[in-house]
């Protein structure tokens, strides 16, 4: 069962978070229902369309499909495809490939405004090589109000124990019961969990946050111009080449803020973030370098004013890839107790 739990154990006091099930612990019934749901907004729906130069005006024209039989733009499938897949990521992390997909069925309408849910039955076992098995998974699609708007059968390849890539990288499975992937719910699916609860963090406890990210100059431009920031050289190459010798700097805080989202894996249970302080930016972030952060906690004390919830102290560092810091900054998080939150209502 090493699978089932979300963390790997690399010293006194010191994990990493992990994601996926070897091939050897599923089995063909399993049903898991994938979280966090998604919502699908028009604008998504709308750049799909248009950075693939679909022509297919149903998706983006909103004056033509007022006086179709929609009455609204159409979500476009290969849109509900990608996400839904994209969704069934953290318990199939272990894929090696896919081997085909047998059927996409679009069930029924995906509009802008709706939020995505993805659940996946394991239909099919079969044995594959020494290196990795595979599965045949029906992965199902539904709205909010629990309606099926998509079908997908497939195949994929799952690494054996011992054989993923990462497993030779990190230490034994830490098999403690706050640390487990998944919830049962009443009709046996496993529900995918997402951080910890207040009493499960021990001060002084250090978390590695997995996978790293990469941030291109092209995010970085995107989110320096929707922020408004007018300094050039976040933004115009020319300008930095000129002025600074170099490529245009990624934007400071939009690295704070990817930094701040590697951390939710863990700290997913948190009702508000109350704050920052004492960041730091020790160097500049290149450019696609990828960038990894690891948490400790300080300290953690009752809410005085809600019994319900926790106040976490927590500190972040980013690594570049030459190990050497890259952000730091210490945060103060509301975080939810066990068996309080919204959880159980929203279907988590």
């Amino acid at each position: 069962m090493s699978g089932f739990f979300g963390y790997a154990r690399l010293g006194p006091a010191r994990y990493r978070e992990r994601c996926g099930l070897a091939f050897e612990e599923f089995a063909a019934g399993q049903v898991f229902a994938h979280r966090p749901g998604a919502d699908f907004t028009q604008q998504d729906n709308a750049e799909e369309a248009l950075d693939t130069l679909n022509n297919a005006q149903l998706h983006y024209d909103s004056h033509y499909a007022a006086v179709s039989e929609w009455r609204r733009p159409l979500g476009v499938s290969t849109a509900t495809l990608q996400r839904l897949i994209g969704m069934t990521s953290r318990t199939f992390y272990r894929r090696r490939r896919f081997l085909g997909f047998d059927e996409i069925a679009m069930t029924r309408p995906l509009y802008g405004g709706d939020t995505l849910y993805a659940r996946t039955r394991v239909a099919e076992i079969a044995e594959g090589d020494g290196e990795a098995g595979v599965l045949a998974l029906v992965t199902e699609g539904e709205n909010q109000r629990g309606e099926s708007v998509a079908r997908i059968l497939y195949r994929a390849e799952i690494y054996r124990r011992g054989r993923h890539p990462e497993d030779a990288a990190v230490g034994a499975v830490a098999e403690e019961e706050r640390f487990r992937l998944y919830h049962p719910r009443a009709d046996g699916a496993l529900v995918e969990q997402s951080g910890l609860y207040f009493e499960d963090f021990v001060v002084g406890e250090t978390f590695e946050h997995w996978p790293g990210i990469a941030i291109s100059a092209a995010e970085s431009r995107r989110h320096a111009l929707r922020a408004l920031e007018c300094n050039p050289r976040y933004a115009d190459p020319l300008y930095a080449r000129a002025v600074f010798g170099r490529e245009p700097d990624l934007f400071e805080p939009f690295v704070i803020g990817a930094v701040t989202a590697l951390t939710t894996r863990t700290f997913g249970r948190v009702a508000a973030n109350l704050g920052w302080r004492n960041v730091v930016l020790p160097r500049p972030v290149r450019p696609a370098e990828t960038i990894r952060a690891v948490s400790t906690i300080l300290a953690k004390r009752e809410s005085a004013s809600r019994p319900q919830q926790g106040i976490l102290s927590v500190e972040t560092t980013a690594l570049g890839e030459d190990e050497a810091p890259i952000c730091r900054f210490e945060r103060t998080l509301l975080v939810y107790k066990r068996g309080f939150g919204p959880y159980a209502a929203a279907g988590y």
